[in-house]
């Protein structure tokens, strides 16, 4: 694992400097003199004299110096004496004693806890520095000195303006999960020392392997800090042991009186119980073998080490078995992992896995397990794509782009079939609206209180719909129905009362997290733009470049943000066509260098302008919502070194501004780098510092290409068929993609009427129980006569899981009871790429409305007008109402992926107006506005019926009638008002139309 190098104000100065080495040395620890003990004693008579003596003092000898009531006019006219003069400087020494006071506390609460550098009272930068080193200097000789107290050399550091930059940014920059938090307030200057004698045993290999060693926390050095992975990698030889190490320790009491209780939570001089193997100069023997070491230090390991036996159970060895207590950085609000299930999907409410059981992983048909496993990713392309298509769509019908009018998208195939697929069985939209609505009522609850958002550095999403921030630091206590976890740094909120959250007018307050992997039956989404710095991504160019696509891809079509820029630099692959108004992509780093510098200036002023610490700050409240959206940068690029110096800079204050980077890089060193990962070729996101061990998220470049197939397929300007001919008269990106039999000889075995109520004539009614489940796999079917791939089939009807014998069964009983044709030909039947499909003797009333519309428009009608007019008169007939009419509650939740919705509004629409046409040409008004009126039932939103209607009725010379179709337009129009068009058309054709509409108001 690549370590950081820290990044200071010198280093762009000197960008050739070797890093120098970070690897903790033990300290050797002094006993206490008999000059300690003298220092202390000193520093007990001062605070006592100060804190005690002071207040007895003054109120011996002076008295209280305030008047005892109110000033009157008299008290401000009297004469001004010395005792005038002592009772203000009494005050002065009031206020100075009580300062300092409070100075004294902060130190002594800070020194017994341990958990970091002291808050600094307002104004008393002296009066803490001299309460912090007398407290200092008192506690130096205390039995838990060696871990309480911060070492004299680092006294006053943390006031302001004492410090490097680089201190500065190290001290104040929590990192993931509270690990910097905790760790860069290190205040350790009292450590183990190394024991000569078990030096000299382990660097001569003669230790017996099952002698006990023990390890004492080093502290932070810069910007680095211990971790169990480092010692670990030191001690173990690898350092995805550091479980086992976790395993012997965790929840055993710690000098300082606490416990470790996540294994990326380690604090300096804590103690360490090492498994048997361990090697290395650093370790400490038991105490009665390692003379040179403290006694205080020797007490405290035979203390530690009587408390092991409760502490291990099973032995460190058990770590690798997957126990919750060895994943680290989890929530501890989480069930026990269960049946390997989809991790598409919740955990099923009804106890079944989801079609991904080994049973299923045998009919996969090669569908692509990267994004089977991504169910916010998923969702968001699927999302995406159909709000892509349904554009094309509109554009198509109003005549924007020619060749795709009344049709469908282009059916993929390949790879992007696969993908689609993949997109369907894997989509989670349920989590993602669930998290948005979450976050956001989260934020519009804090502006309620008034309160700041907190910074939050992740979110776990668990097995079972429980969301768990993890903030960068305490903030409270959340609203209601927000609690806290596990520690003051976690905030949860439980599915039940997720769901009862609605849509709140607020903007996104982390529009910033991705996924990155998962971790158990947990989900980790790092909130990119809170990173303190850079987050660099190490691993093959491969691999890094699967992960970098997972989260640009996420990035661009997530739902739970409103507006953001991703800047891609070294993408070998044009993303831009996921979401054209979030991505763009430039050619090289000076472009990046110039691009990010000047708005990282103009967020600065901003943000001072308007008076906001951060873009948190500008979230709430009253702000706008396109206001501090985030920038995220993604360098898949490797940076120079001279480039990496700069983008550090670029980086140091990034956290605040809302601009999040991402760098990928190829050595073991990144300037700058606040949290670094690493990619597996297994498939594994390692991040030691932070405790992280996940199965990555991904996508991989064969996907990446197909989803983008599916995105450009659906662009109507560069989809084929976008360059069709006018009006899309003709050309075959119109015909539909299952056209049937219209003549007395092609009528159908089974005929299903899905335009309107759903009818189903030919087959016998199936068992009660099951005929729900029947209806709508067989609506399915009908609806994508393609072919439809078996994991699809089982999400949608099952959207928390089914096991595979279940779904099996039911494609039994599905091909059973439609049967056969005469010939013996089943009727459901399984294509070469394992999809499922209907013979042709299966019909709905929709693909007969598609194929009379294609044959009146483009078929036998074009040459005759009688057989046109039949065409489209018998079309119109077919429309009964809305899709599926009487569906039942609960049930074809599907339909949301699908652009039916839109789809069939506009097919019936292009009948009506075909229709109206036809009798226009024939001057049959009526007949016209009879026809119009029909499509309109179905299609009320079509603007176009509305201006033929218009049309059609001025036709009829009856004013009145026109008014009346005025005022109506106008009252269906609401607050929004007369479209544009409708309205110059209504000025054309009726001139007085206002006055007409304000008479009937």
């Amino acid at each position: 694992m690549p370590r950081r190098r820290t990044s200071s104000s010198s280093s762009s100065t000197a960008p050739s400097a070797a890093p120098r080495n970070r690897t903790p040395q033990p300290v050797r620890v002094r006993r206490r003199s008999f000059g300690d003990f003298v220092k202390a004693f000193l520093a007990f008579v001062v605070l006592l004299v100060l804190v005690v003596g002071v207040p007895l003092a003054l109120a011996t000898q002076i008295g209280w110096p305030l008047p005892d009531g109110a000033p009157s006019l008299d008290w401000l006219q009297r004469e001004i004496t010395v005792q005038t003069f002592l009772h203000i400087l009494t005050v002065v020494v009031w206020f100075a004693w009580a300062q300092f006071t409070a100075c004294v506390l902060v130190e002594v609460k800070a020194a017994l806890s341990g958990v970091g550098v002291p808050g600094r009272v307002p104004g008393a930068g002296p009066s803490q520095l001299l309460a912090r080193q007398l407290v200092a200097a008192l506690l130096l000789v205390g039995a838990t000195a060696a871990s309480l107290t911060p070492g004299l050399s680092q006294l006053g550091q943390s006031m302001e303006g004492n410090q490097k930059p680089s201190v500065a940014a190290a001290q104040q920059t929590p990192g993931i999960f509270a690990q910097q938090q905790e760790q860069a307030a290190g205040t350790a200057s009292a450590l183990a020392e190394q024991a000569g004698q078990a030096a000299a045993r382990a660097d001569g290999g003669s230790a017996a392997h099952g002698d006990t060693k023990y390890y004492r926390i080093q502290p932070p050095e810069g910007r680095h800090h211990d971790s169990l992975w480092e010692i670990a990698d030191r001690h173990l030889g690898d350092g995805r042991r550091y479980k086992e190490i976790f395993e012997l320790n965790k929840d055993r009491v710690q000098p300082d009186g606490s416990k470790l209780s996540e294994a990326s939570l380690i604090r300096p001089g804590w103690i360490m119980e090492m498994p048997g193997d361990a090697r290395g100069g650093e370790l400490v023997e038991m105490p009665d073998e390692a003379p040179n070491v403290s006694e205080q230090v020797q007490q405290q390991i035979s203390d530690y080490a009587r408390t092991g036996d409760h502490a291990q159970g099973g032995g460190g060895s058990g770590a690798h078995g997957g126990g919750d207590n060895a994943q680290v950085s989890l929530p501890e609000q989480r069930p026990a992992p269960a049946t390997p299930a989809t991790p598409a999907t919740p955990a099923p409410s009804t106890g079944q896995d989801h079609a991904a059981t080994p049973a299923a992983a045998d009919h996969s048909f090669g569908l692509p397990e990267a994004l089977l496993a991504a169910p916010l990713l998923a969702a968001g392309l699927l999302g995406a794509l159909g709000r892509r298509r349904r554009q094309a769509l509109w554009q198509s019908a109003l005549g924007s782009v020619g060749g795709r009018r009344g049709m469908e998208p282009p059916t993929p195939t390949g790879d992007a079939q696969d993908v689609q697929d993949a997109l369907l069985v894997g989509a989670d939209p349920e989590g993602v609206r669930l998290l948005d609505r979450a976050l956001r009522g989260l934020a519009a609850a804090l502006a309620a209180e008034s309160r700041p958002l907190p910074v939050v550095y992740a979110a776990w999403m668990s097995g079972n719909g429980d969301l768990h921030l993890q903030l960068a630091q305490p903030a409270g206590k959340p609203p209601a129905p927000w609690q806290l976890g596990q520690d003051q740094t976690f905030w949860l909120l439980a599915r039940a009362d997720a769901e009862r959250y609605e849509d709140v007018d607020t903007a996104a307050p982390y529009p910033g997290l991705v996924s990155l992997g998962t971790m158990d039956d947990s989900r980790l989404l790092l909130n990119l733009e809170s990173v303190p710095g850079i987050v660099s991504l190490g691993g093959s160019e491969a691999d890094r470049t699967a992960v970098f696509a997972s989260v640009a891809a996420e990035l661009a079509t997530n739902g739970w943000s409103d507006r953001m820029t991703i800047t891609l630099v070294g993408f070998g692959d044009d993303l831009t066509p996921l979401a054209p108004n979030r991505i763009r992509h430039l050619d090289g780093f000076e472009d990046l260098f110039e691009t990010m510098s000047a708005e990282t200036r103009q967020r600065r002023g901003a943000l001072g302008a308007a008076g906001h610490d951060s873009v948190l700050t500008g979230r709430t409240g009253p702000a706008q919502h396109t206001r501090w959206a985030p920038h995220l940068v993604l360098l898949a690029a490797q940076p120079s070194d001279e480039d990496a110096l700069r983008l550090a800079e670029l980086a140091a204050d990034a956290g605040r501004l809302g601009i999040g980077y991402l760098v990928g890089t190829e050595g073991t060193d990144l300037p700058g780098a606040a949290w670094e990962m690493q990619i597996t070729g297994e498939g594994k996101l390692l991040a030691p510092l932070l405790g992280l061990e996940l199965e990555a998220q991904t996508l991989p470049a064969a996907q990446q290409r197909a989803v983008v197939e599916l995105f450009t397929d659906a662009d109507p300007e560069h989809g084929p068929g976008g360059s069709g001919g006018p009006g899309g008269a003709s050309g075959t990106a119109n015909t539909p993609p299952f056209l049937v039999d219209i003549s007395e000889q092609g009528r159908p075995a089974v005929y299903a009427r899905l335009v309107g109520s759903y009818e189903i004539i030919g087959l016998d009614a199936p068992d009660g129980e099951r005929s729900a489940l029947l209806h709508e796999a067989l609506a399915l079917l009908l609806l994508h006569r393609e072919g439809v791939h078996p994991r699809v089939l089982s999400s949608a009807l099952w959207p928390r899981g089914v096991t595979a014998d279940v779904r099996d069964a039911l494609l039994e009983r599905l091909r059973a009871w439609l049967g056969t044709d005469p010939d013996g030909t089943p009727r459901l039947t399984t294509d070469a790429t394992g999809r499922l499909t209907l013979a042709k003797s299966v019909v709905s009333d929709l693909d007969v409305l598609r194929s009379l519309y294609y044959e009146a428009t483009q078929g036998r009608g074009v040459g005759s007008r009688q057989v046109r007019g039949r065409l489209l008169t018998d079309a119109l007939v077919l429309v009964r109402g809305p899709l599926l009419a009487d569906r039942p509650e609960g049930r074809y939740r599907w339909l949301t992926h699908e652009i039916i919705d839109a789809q069939l509004p506009l097919l019936v629409a292009d009948t009506g107006l075909a229709l109206s046409e036809f009798h226009l040409e024939k001057n049959r008004a009526e007949k016209a506005i009879e026809a119009l009126n029909a499509a309109l039932r179905t299609a009320p939103a079509d603007e176009r019926l509305w201006h033929e209607l218009l049309r059609a009725t001025h036709t009829t010379g009856d004013t009145d009638r026109l008014h009346a179709l005025a005022a109506d337009l106008v009252g269906r129009s609401g607050a929004r008002g007369v479209p544009p068009r409708t309205e110059a058309l209504l000025d054309e054709l009726l001139p007085t139309w206002r006055e007409g509409v304000a008479a009937a108001g």
